[in-house]
C-alpha cells in the first residue's frame, strides 16, 4: 500500500480520535473532582446523538447549530441530576454508586429504544462528501470540522479549569475536599457544576459524532466502554490524558481496519488497554494514588 494511503488512514483515526477524546473529557472530568465513575456516560452521549438527529430530520437543523443549545440542555440536566440525586450517594459505597448509575443507564437505553426503535439513525449534511487535498493526502472536511472543534472546546474547558477563579475551586475540592469545607467553599454546588459540564461536555461530543457514524439505542453502552478505555490508557481524572487516550484509540481503529479488518478495531483498543496496564498500571499521564 503507498504510503500516502497509510499517512491518510491514520490521519483519519487521528481526527477522529480527537472527538473520542471529548468524549472521554467529561468522564474524567466527572471522576477527577466528584470521585464517581458515571457509568451512564455513553447513554447520555446516545441521547444528545438522537437530539442532533431528530433537530436534522424534522427542521434541517445542521448538528454544528445544536452543539451549544445541547451543551447548555445537558449542563442543566447534568447539574439537576447531581444535585438532586448522585449527591446522596457521594459518601456511600462505590457499590451503590454503580448501581444506580448503571439503573438511569438502563433507563436512557430502553427510553430511547422505546421512542426510536432499534433501526440506526443517520445525518446526511451538505457537506458529508467534501474533502481537503492537503498535498498527496485527501481529508474529509467533516472530520476536520469536527476535529477541529473538538479541539476548541477541550482548550475552553483547560482554560476554565487552570485560569479562572471559579475552576480553581473546583481544583481545589478535587485536590483536597476538607480544606475546600474549611474556607467555606460550596461543595454540593461545586460538584453539580462539575457533573454538569462533564455532561455538557459529553453532549457536545455526541452532536460532533453523529456527523460521523450512525447511532442506535445501543450505542450507549458500547461509547461507556469505549471512554472507560480511553481514559484508563491516558490516566483516569487526568484531562490531557483523555485526549491523548482518545487519539490512541482512534489511531488504533483506522490501523486495525487498514492491517485487518474494521470490525477488528476493538480488538485493537483492548489490546492498547492491556498494554498499557501492564507497563504503566496509572495510565499514560496519570498519578500514582
Amino acid at each position: 500500500m503507498p504510503i500516502e494511503a497509510v499517512v491518510n488512514i491514520v490521519l483519519t483515526g487521528l481526527l477522529t480520535g480527537l472527538v473520542y477524546g471529548l468524549m472521554a473529557l467529561g468522564l474524567s472530568v466527572i471522576f477527577g473532582v466528584v470521585r464517581i465513575v458515571n457509568f451512564a456516560h455513553g447513554e447520555l452521549m446516545a441521547v444528545a446523538m438522537y437530539a442532533a438527529v431528530v433537530a436534522f430530520a424534522a427542521f434541517g437543523v445542521d448538528p454544528l447549530l445544536m452543539l451549544l443549545p445541547v451543551a447548555l440542555g445537558f449542563y442543566g440536566l447534568g447539574y439537576g441530576l447531581q444535585r438532586g440525586l448522585i449527591n446522596r450517594f457521594v459518601a456511600r459505597p462505590e457499590h451503590t454508586q454503580f448501581m444506580l448509575l448503571l439503573s438511569i443507564a438502563l433507563i436512557l437505553v430502553n427510553g430511547l429504544l422505546m421512542v426510536f426503535g432499534p433501526d440506526a439513525r443517520n445525518v446526511q449534511v451538505e457537506y458529508a462528501l467534501d474533502s481537503y487535498e492537503i498535498g498527496p493526502l485527501i481529508v474529509d472536511k467533516v472530520r476536520i470540522v469536527c476535529a477541529t472543534v473538538a479541539l476548541g472546546c477541550a482548550g475552553l474547558l483547560f482554560a476554565l479549569f487552570r485560569y479562572t477563579g471559579f475552576g480553581k475551586a473546583i481544583r481545589a475540592c478535587a485536590d483536597n475536599l476538607l480544606g475546600a469545607q474549611v474556607i467555606g467553599l460550596d461543595v454540593r454546588h461545586l460538584y453539580a457544576v462539575t457533573f454538569g459540564i462533564g455532561c455538557a461536555t459529553v453532549g457536545a461530543a455526541g452532536v460532533l459524532l453523529t456527523l460521523l457514524v450512525d447511532v442506535t439505542p445501543m450505542s450507549g453502552p458500547a461509547y461507556t466502554l469505549l471512554a472507560f478505555v480511553i481514559v484508563i490508557i491516558g490516566g483516569l481524572g487526568s484531562m490531557p490524558g483523555a485526549l491523548l487516550g482518545g487519539v490512541l484509540i482512534g489511531v488504533s481503529e483506522a490501523v486495525a481496519g487498514l492491517l485487518i479488518t474494521p470490525s477488528a478495531k476493538s480488538m485493537f483498543s483492548f489490546a492498547l488497554l492491556i498494554l498499557v496496564l501492564a507497563l504503566r498500571p496509572q495510565g499514560l499521564m496519570g498519578r500514582r494514588a
